[in-house]
């Protein structure tokens, strides 16, 4: 079975879009650089619905370790360095996908 992983982040306040577009472009390096991501992607809340976060990434991988490369990858780090100062709020899940 595949992993699944989803982080949904909350901007702090007088977070531009322009900062939002350095993240869109930073998140959309990491799957050339990556090897155990199988699907990713991100966006932009659409501001459709009640009390939804800001931005989301989704990750699909094979297994956990696979996750974990992802996680503690360099370059995926590098990027958290640039989203981190811009969050209010983060959170996150990891779930099974698929059948054995």
């Amino acid at each position: 079975m595949a992993l699944r992983h989803i982080a949904l982040f909350r901007w702090s306040e007088g977070v531009t879009s322009e900062q939002v577009a350095r993240v869109e472009e930073e998140l959309s390096r990491l799957p050339g650089v990556i090897p155990q991501l199988d699907g990713y992607s991100f966006g932009r809340d659409l501001g459709i619905g009640a009390d939804t976060f800001d931005f989301a990434v989704v990750a699909d991988v094979a297994d956990e370790d696979a996750f974990a490369a992802y996680r503690d990858h360099p370059e995926h780090q590098e990027v958290l360095g640039v989203i981190r100062p811009l969050l209010a709020e983060r959170a996150s899940v990891q779930f099974r996908t698929g059948t054995a």
